[in-house]
């Protein structure tokens, strides 16, 4: 029996190859072994003399000069205190009576078509505190202050007094200084504004009266 069974189980084993697993001295966590890297002196190895591009130009970034210059002085405090001690268009004396002008009107209400004394528009509001300061001319729209002024550029155009004009030369305000102006407001009457902002892209130009500045009368 047992030499039957022996003989049974060699003839099966017969019938399965062996399969034999390599046995490595190596941990089985460790990477696999590298060949020694060839030497770069063989002359079949080349190397890559592809480079990134030397930048050999200076970059010169070119910055437009803002229209706005920023001062932090944004109040309309601050703007009659610089604005008085500042060169003026008109000369010292008709500028102060132009700045008392300016803010003896502060807050009063907007009205269409109307030049005072409780009620102004943009040019009636203008036109109202250069007659005051001895600045006489005819009473008229923006755009026609527009085609009888002067223009203006560079740091001429935030000198106080000058004339600002804005939506196409449908609105019009006084200068205080380069942050803002002066003006009659449809939503807040006469005030100061800041150019920054909602004011800024909507300007068309700057400009100054070249008239003859009168004594202003005793009052």
């Amino acid at each position: 029996m047992c030499l039957g069974i022996c003989a049974s189980a060699t003839v099966v084993g017969q019938d399965r190859p062996r399969v034999v697993k390599p046995v490595s001295s190596r941990p089985i966590n460790q990477p696999p072994a590298q060949t020694p890297a060839q030497p770069l002196t063989q002359p079949n190895v080349t190397r890559s003399t592809s480079q990134r591009p030397v930048l050999i130009n200076d970059i010169n970034v070119v910055r437009e000069e803002p229209l706005v210059k920023k001062t932090g002085e944004t109040s309309p405090v601050a703007a009659m205190n610089k604005a008085a001690a500042r060169r003026t268009v008109y000369g010292g004396a008709a500028s102060n009576l132009i700045l008392q002008g300016i803010n003896s009107r502060l807050g009063i209400p907007y009205r269409y078509g109307s030049q005072g004394p409780n009620t102004y528009d943009c040019s009636g509001f203008v036109w109202a505190v250069f007659r005051d300061s001895g600045i006489e001319f005819e009473r008229t729209s923006a755009r026609s202050l527009w085609a009888m002024s002067t223009p203006v550029t560079g740091d001429d155009r935030f000198v106080f007094g000058t004339l600002v004009f804005l939506n196409k030369l449908g609105h019009i305000g006084i200068v205080a200084d380069e942050n803002g102006f002066y003006h009659a407001s449809r939503s807040k009457g006469i005030t100061y504004s800041p150019f920054k902002g909602y004011w800024e892209k909507r300007i068309d130009g700057f400009r100054r009266l070249d008239l003859p500045v009168a004594q202003p009368a005793a009052k």
